[in-house]
């Protein structure tokens, strides 16, 4: 089993506390990410037919004495998340984030720990380098600030560098901010922004699709990115090297239909080479708030944009693929891939596929930490 791409996954709201249960022990199933819980819920229309199906599946793919989530695990994390003080919302919740609905790998869950209606107003991504320059810093604390005074609220991953600064300025002035955390709720990365966490607690947002009590992992961080993308009307990129994290969220940020923004930096400085690169490409080039709020068509007076969703992708949906075509796509990839970089036209070539098949599955795959890209439209193995 692996994630491929779905187009806009709408399932009905979870009616009863055994629905709810399901959902949260189908995404916590070893091997299910987000794409192939809708997969699931779209082919099976329940998450109990779907984990009773998912061992079947599992066979299927080479994976024996296959077991799902047990209803215990599921029960303790509902446990923890109570005594915390967060809130479990599920996708098709009527708080859960409206713009995530509109995503392919909309999280199947969030916990939420502060003001969730948040979660449901405009607001614009900020990510960027952790080892960000004096300048970096500068130029993000005006956009968070700016941004803020306008009425939007700032979302980022409570990372070093950029991060930190998007959401300390928008909490100084007196806006609201979100951090999206790579890890369970309760796991402040880093350590030193504990404060800064209690303080988004109280005056903004934290959410993380993982389980209370996770610590962290490398794979973890891309996918969070996803989630800042996907909430967001526009990312803005400062300062990011040729190969960041923040890149994989630009790209998801497109993906999604959003606007994708970039600082320009000196051509000399490592760190400005991502956004000069997404700046060569068409990104809108930003020298301040103005530019961002002159771009997107908002209000310049600090008046706040009403609640909103964001409209459907355009264009008609993409056909579901069995879970198994997807798995066998994947592995091909794979298989094909290695340490010595590959250019993508020549693996659409040799795996005999269009870019429209193979774009969606290499994003996928880089999301979950198993390929990198490399300059030049070069692909490798992550080993």
């Amino acid at each position: 089993m692996a994630d491929g791409q779905l187009s806009n996954p709408t399932h009905p709201t979870p009616q009863t506390k055994d629905d709810r249960l399901d959902r949260l022990r189908l995404v916590r199933s070893r091997r299910v990410g987000a794409v192939t819980f809708h997969r699931l819920l779209a082919e099976h229309g329940s998450a109990r037919a779907a984990l009773n199906a998912l061992p079947a599946i599992a066979r299927a793919a080479g994976v024996a004495e296959y077991e799902v989530c047990p209803l215990g695990v599921v029960q303790a994390e509902l446990k923890q998340g109570r005594v915390l003080g967060a809130t479990l919302l599920v996708h098709g919740d009527p708080d859960y984030p409206q713009a995530l609905l509109d995503i392919p790998d909309a999280p199947p869950v969030l916990w939420a720990l502060g003001d969730i209606s948040l979660l449901n107003r405009p607001a614009i991504g900020m990510v960027g380098a952790r080892n960000a320059s004096s300048l970096g810093v500068r130029m993000a604390r005006r956009l968070g600030a700016g941004l803020s005074e306008a009425g939007f609220t700032v979302v980022s991953g409570l990372a070093r560098g950029i991060d930190t600064a998007a959401h300390e300025a928008a909490l100084e002035a007196e806006g609201r901010t979100v951090a999206v955390m790579a890890g369970g709720i309760d796991v402040i990365y880093p350590s030193e922004n504990t404060a800064l966490a209690t303080a988004i607690d109280a005056a903004g947002c934290r959410i993380s699709e993982h389980p209370p009590g996770l610590e962290p992992q490398a794979r973890h961080f891309p996918l969070r990115n996803r989630i800042v993308a996907g909430l967001s009307r526009a990312v803005i990129v400062v300062e990011a090297a040729a190969k960041s994290g923040s890149l994989i969220t630009a790209r998801a940020a497109l993906d999604y239909g959003r606007e994708v923004m970039a600082v320009p930096g000196h051509p000399f400085d490592a760190r400005a080479s991502g956004c000069n690169m997404l700046i060569r490409d068409g990104a809108l080039l930003v020298r301040g708030p103005q530019d961002v709020l002159e771009a997107l068509g908002a209000p310049t007076d600090g008046t706040p944009e009403p609640q909103m969703r964001l409209a459907p992708l355009p264009g008609s949906p993409t056909p579901q693929r069995p879970l198994k075509e997807v798995a066998l796509l994947h592995s091909m990839i794979l298989n094909r891939l290695g340490p010595s970089p590959l250019a993508e036209d020549q693996l659409m070539r040799d795996l005999n596929v269009t870019s429209a098949q193979l774009a969606p599955e290499l994003l996928t795959l880089e999301l979950d930490g198993r390929i990198a890209r490399q300059p030049g439209g070069l692909l490798a193995r992550v080993e």
